[in-house]
């Protein structure tokens, strides 16, 4: 009989999560299954107890319950704990669950393994200071970047979590502003954390405050280019990109603590891009 495992969320239709999953066991020859899950919203919990009690070994937790699954549970990682959420439940034996979050070390993994952008040294800014923005940051910082700026509409989020990073590192010349504190300043790689592009817009950020030669990430990702994205590119982004990699590659570090397994994502991300099945 096949482990099961799912995604939560709520809207769930769109998740391309098992497609990913299914490539990943057929490439790594696990014998598992992966479907959706409408989760409840005013029962996630309950929805999580009947997954665990049907069998279920483990859940990848998306929008609107990754910080309701970090106040479930009790077991979390050190990912989780800084990012102050859960994307990822690993069912143990007897049943007992541990929290952790993959988000932040696939959008590494994409910047620095897929795509060749260093971090390391460079001036980054972070665009949201939400649940995204968290998920992110203490793998941002782990790079070792010269600085890292978070903007935000409330300059006040921004601030408070800019005050959370410098726990996470000593060294890290961490601040917080709101998007109207950019003047004058120039960052080598741009990271937009915010939802904005899901209405069309982009975050009222300078014209000028993109390095020349730097590159740009959006978190989200479509079928199109976002709006962020083609904001780069008319500003003359070296490299432009959106979350289709980190989406993938953050699917493959939850595979990994599920199966013990990493699988490879270049054919899995090629895939989805429109170049077949792996």
């Amino acid at each position: 009989m096949a482990d099961h495992y799912a995604v939560i969320g709520n809207p769930i239709a769109h998740s391309k999560s098992p497609v990913i999953h299914a490539a990943f066991a057929r490439q790594t020859r696990q014998h598992m299954d992966y479907g959706r899950i409408l989760g409840n919203l005013d029962d996630f919990a309950g929805d999580v107890r009947r997954f665990v009690a049907e069998g279920g070994r483990g859940l990848n937790v998306t929008v609107p319950f990754k910080e309701q699954a970090f106040a479930l549970l009790e077991d979390l990682s050190p990912r989780a704990e800084a990012a102050g959420a859960v994307n990822t439940i690993v069912v143990r034996d007897g049943g007992l669950l541990r929290g952790d979050n993959t988000d932040g070390v696939g959008l590494v993994r994409d910047l620095v393994s897929n795509h060749g952008i260093g971090i390391a040294g460079r001036r980054v800014l972070l665009l949201g200071a939400g649940g995204a923005a968290r998920g992110v940051l203490q793998p941002l910082l782990e790079q070792g970047p010269a600085a890292l700026q978070i903007a935000n509409r409330t300059a006040a989020k921004a601030v408070e979590l800019a005050e959370l990073a410098v726990g996470f590192t000593a060294d890290a010349h961490v601040r917080g502003s709101g998007l109207d504190g950019l003047d004058g300043q120039a960052f080598d790689l741009i990271i937009n954390a915010t939802s904005s592009g899901l209405a069309g817009d982009v975050p009222a950020i300078p014209d000028d405050c993109l390095a020349d030669g730097g590159s740009i990430y959006d978190l989200l990702y479509g079928d199109v280019p976002t709006p962020f994205c083609r904001w780069g590119a008319a500003r003359g982004a070296a490299r432009i990109l959106d979350g289709l990699g980190m989406l993938v590659e953050q699917a493959a570090e939850s595979f990994l603590l599920w199966r013990g397994v990493r699988p490879d994502t270049a054919p899995v991300i090629a895939m989805l891009r429109g170049g077949g099945t792996p």
